[in-house]
């Protein structure tokens, strides 16, 4: 079983005006993930300390941290990142396609070993116009990203995408892969804002062998202060089928 969660925390300034990495490590703790996919952290710049809230937060998890610069200013970067507990490696991490002028977007991609399975975790942020997205969305389908030949196996698309159940860029992933919060037997729950939440633009996709075991938003305390997105936490399982390739191939092998 896979623990995965992914989380917008706002450069860790929560909506009560604190700037907390610790506090979003906490919030992570409570949810006792495997893997972590967070968007909007500031490594080294100024407005919020000078820390490396990637690793920042790792450390507190115990976990090793997996970074990508979407901005970088000299020194001062604004990213994604992957945090795994597991042992991990960094497949992938590139800008997506976007307008001039606009806030640049990227996407990471790590490969972590689950028992004898290694599985895909693919975390981006996309952005705020609909034209946007749709390019966004259609490089991460494209040969780069999931379509890349190296991508099987059990996977995962995760992260804040801007998008809601419905709109056309959900409908492009939900084409390819499989909704986890309407796949799982919970109720489905919207992430943002998190004091009051009405829209859920943070997701958990999913594909080749991963099965949804439950999927939900994290309403813990703190959880409404320490960002503006609530996380959103889903349990996952290798398929059976998965399973049983894997010993058909090892069997192949003797």
């Amino acid at each position: 079983m896979l623990r995965l969660v992914t989380y917008n925390v706002r450069r860790c300034l929560g909506t009560d005006g604190q700037l907390s990495p610790a506090r979003i490590a906490r919030i992570l703790a409570a949810c006792r993930p495997d893997v972590v996919a967070l968007q909007e952290l500031d490594v080294g710049r100024l407005r919020t300390g000078g820390v490396d809230q990637a690793h920042a937060i790792a450390a507190h998890l115990g976990m090793t941290a997996h970074f990508h610069a979407a901005l970088r200013v000299l020194e001062e970067e604004y990213g994604d990142a992957i945090l795994s507990a597991l042992p991990s490696r960094l497949v992938r991490a590139e800008a997506l396609p976007g307008p001039a002028g606009r806030e640049p977007r990227g996407a990471l991609w790590a490969a972590v070993t689950l028992g004898e399975d290694e599985v895909q975790i693919v975390n981006t942020h996309l952005g705020l116009g609909r034209r946007e997205r749709l390019a966004q969305a259609e490089a991460l389908l494209g040969p780069r990203w999931l379509g890349d030949p190296a991508c099987t196996g059990p996977v995962a698309l995760v992260g804040d995408l801007n998008a809601v159940p419905g709109s056309r860029v959900y409908r492009r992933f939900a084409a390819r892969l499989t909704d986890a919060h309407r796949a799982a037997p919970s109720r489905t729950r919207c992430t943002f804002p998190s004091r009051l939440p009405l829209l859920r633009l943070d997701h958990v996709f999913v594909g080749g062998g991963f099965e949804v075991v439950r999927a939900e938003t994290y309403r813990g305390p703190g959880a409404r202060l320490a960002s503006d997105h609530l996380p959103l936490v889903a349990d996952l399982r290798v398929a059976a089928r998965s399973a049983a390739s894997r010993g058909a191939l090892a069997e192949a092998a003797r």
